[in-house]
């Protein structure tokens, strides 16, 4: 998969102004040169396409919000049940919160919705459906407003009907008061579609569709008209203030010229040769566009031999750099560390030869910090490194770390293959004995680094922002954003305040992984 970037043009919104770097004790302005090549770091613009249908065929779950695929009424008569009783709903929402769990199965099965899920889901699913047709009255009042197609109904005798068989899911993008909405639907059996001129606007096309089951998964930005998958809020277990994390707009204006600051990025690569022979990919034009310091990267499974010929082909204003390969396993984990500035000294792994074979951490120590970047072992299939991983590496980890700590602040950053919370994992219910979110993992992490007084820089700054650095291949799961948060940048409590930005670049791709950020105020 090609690694692939903003377009120049784009770039100005993200990177409006290039923050510095840091050169010696210096501060230094680069300015970024446009960027031509076909494929990799180019100037495409173009995500990923986010309107993929999910072929995977599979019942969707952990229901957001239900909105019918019209915006027409769908209420129904049930018995001892008046069509009036529904609708006074509509203008008496805080009469839904007082309902109790049947009497919501009840109102929702009478105006065509799917009834699953809990309490807060039926809650939500009968408000959002009273919004839905709350914005349809509003547009129709104001028939200059453009943005989303007219819903209504009229006299049958001004409609083209066509009745159709079908069973399949589709996957439908719509803007909703301004807010692009992705959502799916699982139907089968007649669908109804109607088209045609309405009185008041013009109706693309509605369909009436007896529906199985619909879950919102949040709202996206747009790029050129296409939506980037990233920006869409996918999770099966949502809570009610979580958003997708989108680096276009949540990510802080750039540090003014006078501030000394120090930009890190970490990437899991998942394997460096294969990466840099990606047609048009250009490790310089990544360096060009990020401007960043120190580059560390994970899982580059190179062999020493390969090392010097690897260092050749990178980019130009970046001569120091320390790379560590496995010895036990050829080709497999390695680690290294590319910079700018030459450190004051490197060391490479914990000094414990039981977990220095495989060539996981490197540690630099600059003037005001240590950075490492480590790849934590994965607990692997059947979980048969788990009990290692957590009771041996990373309390190892975690005392290494602290005790650096002793002489000045630490920056651990790289792929530490955990998803701490569910918020970092879009189906953590279904990955509960998974290696990376387990709960012994996610005790370790917490007991060895944050407890320990080490702060994720992520998540403090995007408390509710779900963002996610990993993707498997497989199903393609990329496109529809259903990743996990594996890769971090944990850092010393006493240097937390001075964090400008931590950050994730999920447009970059070439490896399963997306590269993250950080710029620190020195």
């Amino acid at each position: 998969m090609p690694l692939c970037c903003v377009s120049s043009s784009c770039s100005a919104t993200v990177f409006a102004a290039a923050p510095r770097f840091w050169v010696g004790r210096s501060v230094v302005q680069l300015g970024a040169s446009e960027m031509g090549s076909k494929r990799g770091v180019s100037n495409s613009s173009i995500p990923e396409s986010a309107t993929s249908e999910d072929k995977e065929g599979k019942k969707l779950k952990g229901l957001v919000a239900s909105v019918p695929s019209s915006g027409t009424s769908h209420i129904k008569e049930n018995s001892g049940e008046s069509i009036t009783d529904v609708v006074g709903l509509k203008n008496d929402l805080a009469r839904i919160e007082a309902m109790t769990f049947q009497e919501l199965r009840a109102t929702l099965r009478r105006i065509g919705i799917p009834a699953k899920g809990r309490k807060p889901d039926l809650i939500s699913a009968l408000k959002c459906y009273f919004d839905q047709e709350m914005n349809v009255s509003k547009r129709e009042e104001n028939s200059d407003e453009k943005n989303c197609v007219e819903i209504g109904s009229e006299s049958k005798s001004k409609m083209q009907r066509s009745k159709r068989e079908k069973q399949s899911t589709r996957e439908i993008t719509m803007k909703v008061d301004g807010i692009v909405i992705r959502s799916k639907q699982m139907q089968s059996t007649v669908t109804d579609e109607i088209a045609g001129k309405m009185a008041k606007g013009e109706i693309l096309s509605i369909s009436k569709k007896q529906v199985t089951g619909i879950c919102i998964e949040g709202g996206g930005g747009e790029v050129n008209g296409m939506i980037e998958p990233w920006t869409i809020l996918t999770h099966k277990k949502p809570q009610k203030h979580w958003v997708a994390y989108n680096p276009r707009t949540m990510r802080p204006p750039p540090l003014s010229r006078n501030v000394n600051s120090v930009k890190l990025m970490s990437w899991n690569v998942n394997g460096l040769r294969a990466l840099l022979k990606m047609e048009g990919f250009s490790a310089g034009q990544l360096a060009q566009r990020e401007m960043f310091d120190v580059l560390c990267l994970q899982e580059t499974k190179l062999q020493e031999k390969d090392v010097e010929a690897i260092k050749d082909r990178l980019m130009e204003g970046y001569e120091n750099s320390y790379w560590t390969c496995s010895v036990s396993k050829l080709g497999y984990s390695g680690t290294a560390i590319i910079s700018r500035k030459k450190p004051l000294s490197v060391t490479y792994g914990l000094g414990i030869s039981d977990h220095d074979s495989e060539g996981r951490l490197i540690t630099a120590e600059f003037d005001s910090f240590y950075l490492l970047s480590s790849y934590v072992p994965n607990s692997g299939d059947g979980l048969r490194r788990l009990t290692y991983r957590t009771t041996e590496w990373d309390p190892s980890l975690g005392s290494y770390i602290k005790e650096l700590e002793k002489s000045k602040p630490v920056i651990l950053t790289g792929d530490l293959n955990c998803a701490h919370q569910e918020i970092d994992i879009y189906d953590p219910a279904g990955n509960k004995r998974s290696a990376g979110f387990t709960i012994e993992e996610r005790e370790s992490f917490e007991a060895n680094f944050l407890s320990r007084g080490f702060v994720d820089t992520y998540r403090r700054q995007h408390p509710h922002a779900v963002g996610y650095t990993y993707w498997g291949y497989r199903h393609g799961l990329r496109k529809t954003n259903k990743g996990w948060r594996l890769d971090y940048f944990l850092v010393s409590e006493s240097i937390a305040g001075k964090v400008h930005d931590s950050y994730i670049l999920p447009d970059i791709s070439g490896s399963d992984h997306s590269p993250i950020g950080l710029i620190l105020k020195l």
